[in-house]
């Protein structure tokens, strides 16, 4: 859509209070969507409602600019029934992927034939960043998903050096590498047990992370664009949120590989915003489809609109249901 043809697009995200502006990539898509003229709600996931066949939102009309700590303005509270008011829906709080996300997936299906949900939801709750990968193995590093000590310590003695990691965690949290001694393995494994009630991921350490770990970004199944990640000073973890620093980047040819492998099936499944994880230039580790991050980053160094790319995508996705 254009300016002359605006869109009501409800945003489904954390608190507008707490985002930081000068990296999050939501903010960056609010920006865009407001440069093109669409018109923007704020509300949380607990502001939903089922009531009687609808899927309703107590949300808040919002302004953003990019001004840090003036850089939104919020209207009068408003009730709306997301499949009647509202074009398009993006579901963009940050996991965890727990039972409360998964309820506002299936909340959200419910007006999927009203109103474009970015990402598509149900292939959102079907695709957790750890599994979806899995159908992809051929691109991973050795992996397992297990909560058996034994399976760890074997794993371990073929690997030399492993990677520990939750199942369904993010922003690099509670990421330990565990190297060949095995030391404090067991208590370890202990504690992901006694946090967790699902398995947990086992990977096989990466000597090539020391060199970033490039999260790649696809729009509708295209390649937008690269930013690599370079963890700081005695860390294996790259992600920004833990100290890691950005860089500048190309893809390789084995990255451009798993792109146009994973491509067609993105596309497939609406999972129009997503961003891929790759350490060493070819070891795919993560599909990341709830919330990815990155772009602002991307943009910063390639001198790209890639909060441009995206309503570009969701526009054709518009008109490709308008026509059918």
């Amino acid at each position: 859509m254009t300016e002359l043809n605006p869109l009501t697009v409800a945003v489904q995200m954390d608190p507008m209070e707490g985002i930081k502006i000068g990296g999050d990539s939501t903010f960056h898509i609010m920006l865009a969507a407001q440069a093109r003229g669409h018109r923007l709600y704020h509300y949380l996931a607990p502001d939903l409602t089922y009531r009687e066949g609808r899927v309703l939102a107590k949300a808040r009309p919002v302004k953003v600019q990019k001004v840090e700590g003036d850089h939104f303005a919020f209207g009068d509270w408003e009730m709306l029934d997301l499949g009647r008011d509202v074009d398009v829906v993006l579901m963009r709080q940050d996991p965890p992927f727990d039972l409360s996300y998964i309820t506002a997936t299936h909340l959200l299906e419910r007006v999927q034939a009203e109103t474009l949900v970015v990402n598509d939801p149900a292939s959102v709750r079907n695709a957790p960043e750890k599994l979806f990968v899995l159908d992809y193995a051929r691109f991973m590093p050795p992996t397992m998903i297990t909560r058996d000590l034994d399976e760890v310590k074997s794993f371990l003695a073929q690997h030399g050096e492993i990677v520990v990691k939750p199942l369904y965690g993010n922003a690099g949290n509670a990421v330990f590498h565990v190297g060949q001694s095995g030391a404090n393995l067991s208590a370890l494994v202990e504690l992901f047990k006694a946090s967790w009630v699902e398995p947990f991921m086992v990977q096989a350490f990466i000597p090539g992370v020391a060199q970033g770990d490039k999260r790649i970004v696809l729009v509708d199944g295209e390649v937008a664009g690269a930013v690599n990640r370079i963890p700081g000073q005695g860390e294996i973890r790259s992600n920004l949120a833990v100290g890691g620093s950005a860089a500048k980047t190309e893809l390789t040819e084995r990255e451009l590989e798993i792109c146009e492998a994973l491509g067609p099936e993105l596309r497939r499944r609406g999972l129009l915003f997503v961003g891929i994880d790759v350490i060493g230039g070819e070891w795919l580790t993560e599909i990341n489809v709830t919330s990815p991050t990155g772009i602002v980053s991307i943009d910063a160094f390639n001198g790209t609109d890639t909060g441009g790319m995206i309503w570009d995508a969701i526009d054709a996705r518009l008109a490709a249901r308008a026509a059918a």
